[in-house]
Protein backbone atom coordinates (compact mmCIF):
# COMPACT_ATOMS: atom_id res chain seq x y z
CA UNK A 1 0.00 0.00 0.00
CA UNK A 2 1.18 3.47 -0.87
CA UNK A 3 -0.31 6.00 1.23
CA UNK A 4 -0.13 10.00 0.13
CA UNK A 5 -0.07 13.62 2.24
CA UNK A 6 0.79 16.68 0.57
CA UNK A 7 3.31 19.91 1.30
CA UNK A 8 4.85 22.49 -0.41
CA UNK A 9 8.57 23.55 -1.98
CA UNK A 10 9.40 27.09 -1.94
CA UNK A 11 11.06 28.70 -5.10
CA UNK A 12 11.01 32.17 -4.09
CA UNK A 13 7.75 33.57 -3.23
CA UNK A 14 5.83 30.65 -4.79
CA UNK A 15 5.15 27.38 -2.96
CA UNK A 16 5.08 24.20 -5.08
CA UNK A 17 3.09 21.11 -4.88
CA UNK A 18 5.01 18.48 -3.38
CA UNK A 19 3.46 14.92 -2.81
CA UNK A 20 4.97 12.83 -0.12
CA UNK A 21 4.81 9.12 -0.95
CA UNK A 22 4.84 6.47 1.80
CA UNK A 23 5.29 2.78 0.57
CA UNK A 24 6.11 -0.40 3.47
CA UNK A 25 7.17 -3.66 2.10
CA UNK A 26 8.85 -6.58 3.55
CA UNK A 27 12.40 -7.18 4.03
CA UNK A 28 15.24 -5.87 6.21
CA UNK A 29 13.63 -2.77 8.91
CA UNK A 30 14.82 0.44 7.06
CA UNK A 31 13.84 4.16 6.86
CA UNK A 32 14.77 6.24 3.59
CA UNK A 33 13.54 9.21 2.05
CA UNK A 34 14.52 9.99 -1.24
CA UNK A 35 13.63 12.63 -3.72
CA UNK A 36 16.36 15.21 -3.56
CA UNK A 37 16.16 15.70 0.13
CA UNK A 38 18.65 18.41 2.25
CA UNK A 39 20.15 17.13 5.03
CA UNK A 40 17.08 18.53 7.34
CA UNK A 41 14.52 16.72 5.64
CA UNK A 42 16.82 13.45 5.54
CA UNK A 43 17.05 14.13 9.07
CA UNK A 44 12.89 13.74 9.31
CA UNK A 45 12.84 10.27 9.87
CA UNK A 46 14.94 10.65 13.20
CA UNK A 47 12.60 13.09 14.49
CA UNK A 48 9.51 11.12 13.63
CA UNK A 49 10.69 8.43 14.64
CA UNK A 50 10.99 9.94 18.11
CA UNK A 51 7.62 11.44 18.02
CA UNK A 52 5.67 8.26 17.11
CA UNK A 53 7.68 6.51 20.10
CA UNK A 54 6.74 9.19 22.19
CA UNK A 55 2.74 7.99 21.27
CA UNK A 56 4.06 4.57 21.77
CA UNK A 57 3.27 3.93 17.97
CA UNK A 58 6.11 1.68 16.99
CA UNK A 59 7.48 1.42 13.69
CA UNK A 60 6.62 -2.04 11.49
CA UNK A 61 9.47 -4.24 10.84
CA UNK A 62 9.77 -3.44 7.35
CA UNK A 63 10.94 -1.12 4.29
CA UNK A 64 9.57 2.56 5.15
CA UNK A 65 10.75 4.75 2.05
CA UNK A 66 8.94 8.10 1.40
CA UNK A 67 9.40 10.02 -1.75
CA UNK A 68 9.22 13.48 -2.12
CA UNK A 69 7.92 13.83 -6.05
CA UNK A 70 8.41 15.48 -8.27
CA UNK A 71 11.81 14.45 -6.86
CA UNK A 72 13.93 16.39 -9.58
CA UNK A 73 12.87 19.33 -6.99
CA UNK A 74 15.09 20.28 -4.55
CA UNK A 75 13.83 19.82 -1.18
CA UNK A 76 15.14 21.96 2.12
CA UNK A 77 13.76 22.96 5.53
CA UNK A 78 12.37 21.19 8.32
CA UNK A 79 8.25 21.51 7.44
CA UNK A 80 8.59 18.08 5.84
CA UNK A 81 8.37 16.01 9.08
CA UNK A 82 4.81 16.48 9.84
CA UNK A 83 3.76 15.37 6.02
CA UNK A 84 6.48 12.85 6.35
CA UNK A 85 4.42 11.15 9.15
CA UNK A 86 1.17 11.81 8.18
CA UNK A 87 2.15 9.78 5.02
CA UNK A 88 3.85 7.18 7.23
CA UNK A 89 0.50 6.97 9.90
CA UNK A 90 -1.95 6.41 7.02
CA UNK A 91 0.45 3.41 5.44
CA UNK A 92 -0.32 1.94 8.85
CA UNK A 93 -3.77 2.76 8.33
CA UNK A 94 -3.94 4.52 11.71
CA UNK A 95 -5.16 7.34 10.20
CA UNK A 96 -7.70 7.62 7.49
CA UNK A 97 -5.84 7.79 3.95
CA UNK A 98 -8.65 10.02 2.09
CA UNK A 99 -8.58 12.45 4.99
CA UNK A 100 -5.11 13.19 4.71
CA UNK A 101 -4.85 13.35 0.74
CA UNK A 102 -7.19 16.47 1.13
CA UNK A 103 -4.63 18.28 3.11
CA UNK A 104 -1.63 20.30 2.89
CA UNK A 105 0.48 19.81 5.76
CA UNK A 106 3.67 21.47 7.27
CA UNK A 107 5.54 21.80 10.53
CA UNK A 108 8.29 20.70 11.88
CA UNK A 109 8.65 17.49 14.86
CA UNK A 110 10.15 17.65 18.07
CA UNK A 111 10.86 14.35 19.93
CA UNK A 112 8.20 14.53 22.00
CA UNK A 113 5.99 15.29 19.28
CA UNK A 114 5.22 18.66 19.74
CA UNK A 115 4.97 20.82 16.78
CA UNK A 116 7.64 23.73 16.16
CA UNK A 117 6.23 26.67 14.12
CA UNK A 118 8.15 27.05 10.68
CA UNK A 119 8.64 29.86 7.82
CA UNK A 120 6.33 29.93 4.91
CA UNK A 121 2.93 29.05 6.29
CA UNK A 122 1.08 32.13 4.11
CA UNK A 123 2.67 31.05 1.29
CA UNK A 124 1.70 27.67 2.00
CA UNK A 125 -1.87 28.83 2.76
CA UNK A 126 -1.99 30.37 -0.68
CA UNK A 127 -0.89 26.98 -2.63
CA UNK A 128 -3.24 24.77 -0.71
CA UNK A 129 -6.40 27.45 -1.34
CA UNK A 130 -5.31 26.84 -4.96
CA UNK A 131 -5.12 22.97 -4.86
CA UNK A 132 -8.45 23.33 -3.14
CA UNK A 133 -7.09 21.89 0.25
CA UNK A 134 -6.87 22.57 3.62
CA UNK A 135 -3.78 23.51 5.65
CA UNK A 136 -2.20 21.89 8.64
CA UNK A 137 0.02 23.55 10.24
CA UNK A 138 1.71 24.27 13.82
CA UNK A 139 -0.29 26.54 16.11
CA UNK A 140 1.86 29.15 16.25
CA UNK A 141 1.43 29.43 12.55
CA UNK A 142 -1.83 29.57 12.37
CA UNK A 143 -3.25 33.23 12.71
CA UNK A 144 -0.48 33.39 10.10
CA UNK A 145 -2.20 30.90 7.39
CA UNK A 146 -5.64 32.01 8.59
CA UNK A 147 -5.22 35.30 6.50
CA UNK A 148 -6.19 33.58 3.35
CA UNK A 149 -9.79 33.26 4.03
CA UNK A 150 -9.59 30.67 0.99
CA UNK A 151 -9.17 27.63 2.64
CA UNK A 152 -9.59 26.27 6.24
CA UNK A 153 -6.28 26.29 8.30
CA UNK A 154 -6.17 23.98 11.05
CA UNK A 155 -3.43 24.15 13.27
CA UNK A 156 -2.29 21.62 16.03
CA UNK A 157 0.14 22.09 19.01
CA UNK A 158 1.48 18.54 18.76
CA UNK A 159 1.15 15.46 16.20
CA UNK A 160 -1.06 13.93 19.06
CA UNK A 161 -4.26 16.06 18.55
CA UNK A 162 -3.34 15.53 15.06
CA UNK A 163 -4.15 11.74 15.38
CA UNK A 164 -7.09 12.63 17.37
CA UNK A 165 -8.46 14.62 14.87
CA UNK A 166 -7.70 12.53 12.07
CA UNK A 167 -10.12 9.67 14.05
CA UNK A 168 -12.51 11.92 15.35
CA UNK A 169 -11.66 11.82 18.87
CA UNK A 170 -11.41 15.51 19.23
CA UNK A 171 -11.57 17.49 15.97
CA UNK A 172 -9.26 20.47 15.65
CA UNK A 173 -11.59 24.17 15.40
CA UNK A 174 -10.43 26.45 12.34
CA UNK A 175 -7.72 29.10 13.08
CA UNK A 176 -8.46 32.42 13.08
CA UNK A 177 -6.46 35.16 11.42
CA UNK A 178 -3.94 37.00 14.03
CA UNK A 179 -4.75 40.92 14.36
CA UNK A 180 -3.90 43.97 11.76
CA UNK A 181 -0.87 45.65 13.32
CA UNK A 182 -0.57 49.43 12.68
CA UNK A 183 2.55 50.83 14.67
CA UNK A 184 2.78 54.56 15.74
CA UNK A 185 5.20 56.90 14.35
CA UNK A 186 6.55 59.08 17.10
CA UNK A 187 9.00 60.89 14.88
CA UNK A 188 7.84 63.92 13.54
CA UNK A 189 9.14 65.99 10.75
CA UNK A 190 9.06 69.10 12.47
CA UNK A 191 11.72 67.84 14.78
CA UNK A 192 13.88 68.34 12.19
CA UNK A 193 14.75 71.80 12.08
CA UNK A 194 15.28 73.94 8.61
CA UNK A 195 16.09 71.37 5.97
CA UNK A 196 12.50 72.57 4.32
CA UNK A 197 13.99 72.03 0.69
CA UNK A 198 14.86 68.27 1.86
CA UNK A 199 11.44 68.26 3.88
CA UNK A 200 9.78 69.09 0.39
CA UNK A 201 11.71 66.44 -1.77
CA UNK A 202 10.86 63.42 1.28
CA UNK A 203 7.06 64.15 0.85
CA UNK A 204 7.47 64.27 -3.03
CA UNK A 205 9.32 60.37 -3.17
CA UNK A 206 6.48 59.53 -0.48
CA UNK A 207 3.95 60.65 -2.81
CA UNK A 208 5.15 59.15 -5.81
CA UNK A 209 7.71 56.22 -4.94
CA UNK A 210 10.65 57.81 -6.23
CA UNK A 211 13.98 57.62 -4.97
CA UNK A 212 16.23 59.80 -3.26
CA UNK A 213 19.79 60.67 -2.83
CA UNK A 214 20.60 63.08 0.40
CA UNK A 215 23.99 64.87 0.48
CA UNK A 216 25.44 66.44 3.40
CA UNK A 217 28.42 67.11 5.67
CA UNK A 218 27.82 65.29 9.62
CA UNK A 219 25.07 65.56 11.25
CA UNK A 220 22.90 67.68 9.05
CA UNK A 221 20.43 65.30 9.09
CA UNK A 222 20.03 62.88 6.78
CA UNK A 223 19.03 59.85 8.89
CA UNK A 224 17.26 62.04 10.91
CA UNK A 225 15.30 63.06 7.42
CA UNK A 226 15.10 59.14 6.40
CA UNK A 227 13.64 57.75 9.82
CA UNK A 228 11.03 60.04 9.73
CA UNK A 229 10.02 58.69 6.22
CA UNK A 230 7.71 56.15 7.40
CA UNK A 231 5.72 58.81 9.78
CA UNK A 232 4.12 60.22 6.05
CA UNK A 233 3.83 56.73 3.73
CA UNK A 234 0.37 55.81 3.40
CA UNK A 235 -0.73 52.31 5.03
CA UNK A 236 -0.36 49.17 2.98
CA UNK A 237 -3.79 48.01 0.95
CA UNK A 238 -4.96 44.93 1.88
CA UNK A 239 -3.20 43.49 -1.72
CA UNK A 240 -0.13 45.09 -0.82
CA UNK A 241 0.08 43.77 3.01
CA UNK A 242 -0.46 40.17 1.88
CA UNK A 243 2.20 40.48 -1.07
CA UNK A 244 4.67 41.80 1.59
CA UNK A 245 3.61 39.49 4.18
CA UNK A 246 4.43 36.71 2.32
CA UNK A 247 7.76 37.60 1.93
CA UNK A 248 8.17 38.40 5.30
CA UNK A 249 6.68 35.00 6.34
CA UNK A 250 9.40 33.15 4.15
CA UNK A 251 12.11 35.06 6.14
CA UNK A 252 10.51 34.24 9.34
CA UNK A 253 9.47 37.83 10.27
CA UNK A 254 6.03 37.89 11.04
CA UNK A 255 5.09 38.45 14.52
CA UNK A 256 2.07 36.40 15.93
CA UNK A 257 0.22 35.30 12.78
CA UNK A 258 0.11 39.28 12.81
CA UNK A 259 0.33 41.07 9.28
CA UNK A 260 0.98 44.69 9.70
CA UNK A 261 -0.46 47.67 7.51
CA UNK A 262 3.09 49.41 7.89
CA UNK A 263 5.37 49.64 4.46
CA UNK A 264 8.65 47.79 5.58
CA UNK A 265 11.59 49.92 6.32
CA UNK A 266 14.90 48.46 6.23
CA UNK A 267 18.37 49.96 6.82
CA UNK A 268 21.23 47.51 6.00
CA UNK A 269 24.30 48.37 7.41
CA UNK A 270 27.10 49.11 4.75
CA UNK A 271 29.28 45.85 5.43
CA UNK A 272 26.38 43.87 4.19
CA UNK A 273 27.11 41.39 1.70
CA UNK A 274 25.20 41.33 -1.69
CA UNK A 275 23.44 37.74 -0.61
CA UNK A 276 21.98 39.88 2.51
CA UNK A 277 21.34 42.85 -0.07
CA UNK A 278 19.75 41.70 -3.18
CA UNK A 279 18.98 37.79 -1.62
CA UNK A 280 21.05 34.48 -2.29
CA UNK A 281 22.82 31.95 0.51
CA UNK A 282 21.15 28.50 1.62
CA UNK A 283 18.24 28.20 -0.19
CA UNK A 284 18.15 31.67 -2.03
CA UNK A 285 16.44 33.60 0.73
CA UNK A 286 14.94 37.20 0.29
CA UNK A 287 17.34 39.76 0.45
CA UNK A 288 16.66 43.38 1.42
CA UNK A 289 15.23 44.91 -1.31
CA UNK A 290 12.74 41.88 -0.90
CA UNK A 291 11.69 42.44 2.20
CA UNK A 292 11.50 46.29 1.55
CA UNK A 293 8.56 45.59 -0.94
CA UNK A 294 6.18 48.11 -1.03
CA UNK A 295 8.59 50.04 1.34
CA UNK A 296 11.38 52.01 2.20
CA UNK A 297 14.88 50.37 2.17
CA UNK A 298 17.63 53.10 3.20
CA UNK A 299 21.10 52.77 2.98
CA UNK A 300 23.64 55.00 4.74
CA UNK A 301 26.60 55.88 3.69
CA UNK A 302 25.68 54.66 0.66
CA UNK A 303 29.59 55.18 -1.43
CA UNK A 304 30.74 52.86 1.30
CA UNK A 305 28.82 49.82 0.03
CA UNK A 306 30.70 47.39 -1.93
CA UNK A 307 30.94 48.91 -5.80
CA UNK A 308 29.23 45.14 -6.61
CA UNK A 309 26.69 45.73 -4.20
CA UNK A 310 25.66 48.96 -5.39
CA UNK A 311 25.88 48.15 -8.87
CA UNK A 312 23.18 44.75 -8.38
CA UNK A 313 21.09 47.50 -7.59
CA UNK A 314 20.32 49.02 -11.25
CA UNK A 315 17.93 45.90 -12.64
CA UNK A 316 15.53 45.37 -9.55
CA UNK A 317 14.95 49.48 -9.52
CA UNK A 318 14.21 49.32 -13.29
CA UNK A 319 12.37 46.21 -13.39
CA UNK A 320 10.90 46.27 -9.73
CA UNK A 321 11.71 42.18 -9.42
CA UNK A 322 14.81 40.23 -8.74
CA UNK A 323 15.99 37.12 -10.05
CA UNK A 324 18.38 34.85 -7.92
CA UNK A 325 20.20 32.50 -10.06
CA UNK A 326 22.60 29.73 -8.24
CA UNK A 327 24.02 26.57 -9.58
CA UNK A 328 20.43 24.58 -7.43
CA UNK A 329 18.07 27.65 -7.28
CA UNK A 330 16.83 29.97 -9.65
CA UNK A 331 14.18 32.56 -7.60
CA UNK A 332 11.83 35.17 -8.45
CA UNK A 333 11.13 37.63 -5.41
CA UNK A 334 9.39 40.85 -6.33
CA UNK A 335 11.18 44.23 -4.99
CA UNK A 336 9.12 47.34 -5.97
CA UNK A 337 10.47 49.40 -3.09
CA UNK A 338 11.62 53.53 -2.35
CA UNK A 339 15.49 53.74 -2.32
CA UNK A 340 16.41 56.47 -0.14
CA UNK A 341 20.35 56.98 0.07
CA UNK A 342 22.40 59.19 1.94
CA UNK A 343 26.22 60.10 1.36
CA UNK A 344 28.71 62.32 2.95
CA UNK A 345 30.13 65.08 0.05
CA UNK A 346 33.56 63.73 0.37
CA UNK A 347 35.71 61.54 2.65
CA UNK A 348 36.44 63.73 5.65
CA UNK A 349 32.72 65.11 5.03
CA UNK A 350 33.55 68.72 5.19
CA UNK A 351 34.17 69.58 1.84
CA UNK A 352 32.50 73.11 2.15
CA UNK A 353 34.12 74.27 5.08
CA UNK A 354 37.24 75.39 4.31
CA UNK A 355 38.01 75.84 7.94
CA UNK A 356 37.82 71.68 8.42
CA UNK A 357 38.03 70.36 5.22
CA UNK A 358 40.94 68.17 4.13
CA UNK A 359 43.96 68.92 2.19
CA UNK A 360 42.63 67.14 -0.86
CA UNK A 361 39.45 69.07 -1.47
CA UNK A 362 37.66 69.35 -3.96
CA UNK A 363 39.33 66.66 -5.76
CA UNK A 364 38.41 64.25 -3.13
CA UNK A 365 34.31 65.01 -3.38
CA UNK A 366 34.85 64.17 -7.09
CA UNK A 367 36.49 60.73 -6.05
CA UNK A 368 34.56 59.77 -3.23
CA UNK A 369 30.65 60.33 -4.84
CA UNK A 370 32.26 58.91 -8.12
CA UNK A 371 31.92 55.66 -6.50
CA UNK A 372 28.84 55.98 -7.25
CA UNK A 373 28.38 55.30 -11.02
CA UNK A 374 26.69 57.26 -13.41
CA UNK A 375 24.21 54.43 -14.48
CA UNK A 376 22.70 54.04 -10.99
CA UNK A 377 23.53 57.71 -10.10
CA UNK A 378 20.86 58.27 -13.21
CA UNK A 379 18.43 56.33 -11.27
CA UNK A 380 17.75 58.86 -8.65
CA UNK A 381 15.07 60.85 -9.37
CA UNK A 382 15.49 63.37 -6.04
CA UNK A 383 18.82 64.89 -5.53
CA UNK A 384 19.47 66.91 -2.67
CA UNK A 385 21.64 68.65 -1.29
CA UNK A 386 21.12 68.53 2.73
CA UNK A 387 23.64 71.46 3.93
CA UNK A 388 24.31 72.04 8.09
CA UNK A 389 22.35 73.81 10.41
CA UNK A 390 23.37 76.61 12.01
CA UNK A 391 23.91 76.40 15.81
CA UNK A 392 22.05 79.35 16.14
CA UNK A 393 18.72 77.64 14.03
CA UNK A 394 18.95 74.85 16.57
CA UNK A 395 17.23 77.00 19.11
CA UNK A 396 14.09 78.10 16.86
CA UNK A 397 11.21 76.62 17.36
CA UNK A 398 10.02 73.58 15.14
CA UNK A 399 9.13 74.74 11.78
CA UNK A 400 6.92 73.56 8.69
CA UNK A 401 4.16 71.17 8.51
CA UNK A 402 3.55 68.07 11.03
CA UNK A 403 4.04 64.38 9.56
CA UNK A 404 0.13 63.81 9.87
CA UNK A 405 -0.26 67.19 7.66
CA UNK A 406 2.05 65.71 5.34
CA UNK A 407 0.79 62.46 5.07
CA UNK A 408 -2.39 63.40 4.28
CA UNK A 409 -1.53 65.21 1.73
CA UNK A 410 0.79 62.03 0.64
CA UNK A 411 -2.26 60.06 0.87
CA UNK A 412 -4.63 62.30 -1.30
CA UNK A 413 -1.59 62.26 -3.90
CA UNK A 414 -1.86 58.01 -3.89
CA UNK A 415 -5.52 58.24 -4.19
CA UNK A 416 -5.31 60.53 -7.12
CA UNK A 417 -2.73 57.87 -8.94
CA UNK A 418 -4.89 54.61 -7.78
CA UNK A 419 -7.63 56.10 -9.82
CA UNK A 420 -5.58 57.17 -12.60
CA UNK A 421 -3.95 53.50 -12.51
CA UNK A 422 -6.87 51.86 -12.09
CA UNK A 423 -7.26 50.01 -15.36
CA UNK A 424 -3.26 49.31 -15.43
CA UNK A 425 -2.49 46.38 -13.36
CA UNK A 426 1.33 46.76 -13.21
CA UNK A 427 1.41 50.62 -12.61
CA UNK A 428 0.28 51.42 -8.92
CA UNK A 429 2.38 55.17 -8.81
CA UNK A 430 3.64 57.04 -10.72
CA UNK A 431 7.06 55.91 -11.01
CA UNK A 432 5.53 52.46 -12.31
CA UNK A 433 4.45 54.89 -15.45
CA UNK A 434 6.15 54.25 -18.69
CA UNK A 435 5.63 54.01 -22.36
CA UNK A 436 2.16 55.27 -23.55
CA UNK A 437 0.81 55.33 -20.14
CA UNK A 438 3.47 58.07 -19.48
CA UNK A 439 2.67 59.99 -22.29
CA UNK A 440 -0.82 59.86 -21.52
CA UNK A 441 -0.41 60.65 -18.02
CA UNK A 442 2.54 63.03 -17.90
CA UNK A 443 2.51 65.18 -21.04
CA UNK A 444 3.41 68.68 -19.70
CA UNK A 445 2.03 72.23 -21.16
CA UNK A 446 3.49 73.90 -23.89
CA UNK A 447 5.89 76.12 -21.41
CA UNK A 448 6.88 72.95 -19.63
CA UNK A 449 8.03 70.89 -22.85
CA UNK A 450 9.63 74.34 -23.82
CA UNK A 451 11.87 73.99 -20.13
CA UNK A 452 12.23 70.61 -20.08
CA UNK A 453 13.67 70.32 -24.15
CA UNK A 454 15.81 73.87 -23.12
CA UNK A 455 17.58 71.68 -20.07
CA UNK A 456 17.75 68.09 -21.81
CA UNK A 457 19.75 69.64 -24.26
CA UNK A 458 21.93 72.34 -22.03
CA UNK A 459 22.71 69.38 -19.21
CA UNK A 460 22.53 66.54 -21.46
CA UNK A 461 19.62 64.37 -19.84
CA UNK A 462 19.57 60.40 -20.45
CA UNK A 463 16.00 59.21 -22.14
CA UNK A 464 16.05 57.55 -18.35
CA UNK A 465 16.63 61.22 -16.86
CA UNK A 466 13.80 63.12 -19.44
CA UNK A 467 11.11 60.44 -18.58
CA UNK A 468 11.81 60.27 -14.92
CA UNK A 469 11.72 64.15 -14.53
CA UNK A 470 8.08 63.81 -16.29
CA UNK A 471 7.12 61.37 -13.64
CA UNK A 472 7.97 63.54 -10.87
CA UNK A 473 6.81 66.56 -12.44
CA UNK A 474 3.22 64.63 -12.21
CA UNK A 475 3.90 63.71 -8.69
CA UNK A 476 4.57 67.50 -7.72
CA UNK A 477 1.37 68.00 -10.00
CA UNK A 478 -0.80 65.26 -7.69
CA UNK A 479 0.13 67.13 -4.84
CA UNK A 480 -1.12 70.46 -6.01
CA UNK A 481 -4.26 68.67 -7.02
CA UNK A 482 -3.56 69.88 -10.55
CA UNK A 483 -5.13 67.89 -13.13
CA UNK A 484 -2.46 68.47 -15.97
CA UNK A 485 1.64 69.02 -15.52
CA UNK A 486 2.06 72.98 -15.65
CA UNK A 487 5.85 74.79 -15.83
CA UNK A 488 6.25 75.00 -12.35
CA UNK A 489 5.90 71.35 -12.04
CA UNK A 490 8.50 70.55 -14.26
CA UNK A 491 10.83 73.27 -13.28
CA UNK A 492 10.55 71.54 -9.11
CA UNK A 493 11.47 68.27 -10.63
CA UNK A 494 14.45 69.71 -12.90
CA UNK A 495 15.86 71.44 -9.62
CA UNK A 496 15.74 68.27 -7.69
CA UNK A 497 17.37 66.14 -10.81
CA UNK A 498 20.52 69.02 -11.24
CA UNK A 499 20.82 69.41 -7.38
CA UNK A 500 24.04 67.10 -7.41
CA UNK A 501 25.73 66.50 -10.35
CA UNK A 502 26.61 62.82 -12.14
CA UNK A 503 29.92 61.27 -11.72
CA UNK A 504 31.83 61.88 -14.65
Amino acid sequence: MVARAFTVAFEGVEARMVEVQCATAPGLPSFTVVGLPDKAVSEAKERVRAALSAMSIALPSKRITINLSPADLPKEGSHFDLPIALALLAALEIIPADDVERTVALGELSLDGRLVPVVGALPAAMAAAVADRALLCPRDCGAEAAWVGATQVLAPASLDQVVRHYTGQAPLTPAEAGEVARAGHPRDLREVKGQERAKRALEIAAAGRHHMLMVGSPGSGKSMLAARLPGILPPLSAAEALETSMIHSLAGLLNEGGISRDRPFREPHHTASMAAIVGGGRGAKPGEISLAHNGVLFMDEFPEFPRTVLETLRQPIETGEVVVARANAHVRYPCRFLLVAAANPCRCGHMADPARACARVPACGAEYLGRISGPLMDRFDLRVEVPPVAYTDLDLPASGDASPVVAARVERARDRQARRFAGHPHARVNADAEGALLDEVATPDAGGRALLSRVAERFGLSARGYHRVLRVARTIADLDGSDGVRQPHVAEAVSYRLAVPTPG
